[in-house]
């Protein structure tokens, strides 16, 4: 898929717009006589303890011969010094020094300062829960995964909306599907919403690092289907959180809340285009009734109609 230019020239404009907000074009971090490179060495050391100068360098996607002139500057001022080799006698650890503790707390404390000052002061409390989530969202698409524990929660205030407002976004953008989706699901959430407390329902919202990785909800299935059969609706997973399993946990949820409920049946309504979905339902055991070919969502499809017995 090719690249807008217009996309490009937004992500430039950031890039400068950002550059200038957080001065990285100053000479030296923070007014003191060290530089951005030297003073991001600095903070992975105090952040780590120890660490070897190619594990930082790699880190920092550093070239290891500026490495080993930023590490000689450093041990020349005092703030860094070389520990004994441990089993690797190649790779002599690196600590920071009392005074290199010294700079590490400093540079930590007017970076905080900075960033209340310059980014979060000006706002009001909406606008800062924006900013923040946005600078997540970035580094969950833009970095590698890290190991931040995914938590499932029930919905608070304000998912509901989110939730069909993404899931209709994604749709339409990986399905092509129009806005009779955003209809339907805003449909279905409502009755999630209005139906009552008994029979059992329930709602998780996955978590990964703060940010919304996915959902999905179990509510009882209508009167036609008999008693004690509950239905799943609205699986889904975040781009930016997939192939981590987040689906299959939801599933595996979902089922464990119907068994406890006392629900002897789970039924759920698909489309055999949702390949990842249709692979998470079949291994948490669930078996293929009928199929049903139709016109939905501005597309051709072929609905697929899920059961579980508990």
């Amino acid at each position: 898929m090719s690249v807008r230019a217009e996309d490009i020239a937004q992500v430039r404009a950031f890039n400068r717009f950002y550059t200038q907000v957080i001065g990285l074009l100053a000479e030296s971090m923070h007014e003191s006589p060290f530089t951005l490179a030297e003073a991001r060495v600095i903070y992975e050391l105090g952040r780590r303890n120890t660490a070897t100068a190619s594990a930082i360098a790699e880190h920092l996607g550093m070239d290891r011969g500026q490495m080993s002139r930023l590490v000689l500057k450093l041990t020349d001022r005092g703030v860094v010094a070389l520990l004994p080799p441990g089993h690797d006698k190649r790779a002599a650890p690196l600590a920071l020094t009392p005074d290199g503790d010294t700079v590490y707390r400093r540079f930590n404390e007017m970076s905080n300062r900075a960033a209340a000052d310059t980014l979060l002061t000006p706002l009001d409390e909406f606008e800062r829960r924006d900013l923040v989530s946005s600078m997540r969202r970035i580094q969950a698409m833009l970095a590698e995964p890290d190991d931040s524990p995914l938590t499932l929660r029930p919905h608070r205030i304000g998912d509901l909306g989110w939730l069909i407002h993404r899931q209709g976004l994604l749709y339409h953008l990986e399905q092509g599907w129009n806005g009779e989706f955003e209809t339907l699901i805003t449909r279905l959430y409502g009755e999630f919403a209005d139906a009552p407390e008994t029979p059992p329902k329930a709602l998780w919202i996955a978590e990964l690092g703060k940010e919304v990785a996915g959902s999905v909800y179990i509510i009882p299935a209508a009167a036609s289907e008999g008693e004690g059969t509950a239905q799943l609706r609205m699986l889904y997973v975040e781009p930016a959180f997939r192939g981590r399993g987040v689906g299959k946990q939801l599933v595996a949820e979902a089922i464990s809340f119907c068994r406890s409920a006392g629900y002897r049946r789970v039924i759920l309504w698909t489309q055999d285009c949702l390949s990842s979905a249709r692979r998470i339902y079949q291994s948490a055991g669930f078996k293929l009734v009928r199929e049903d070919r139709h016109h939905s969502f501005g597309v051709d499809l072929n609905g697929q109609y899920w059961a579980l017995q508990l």
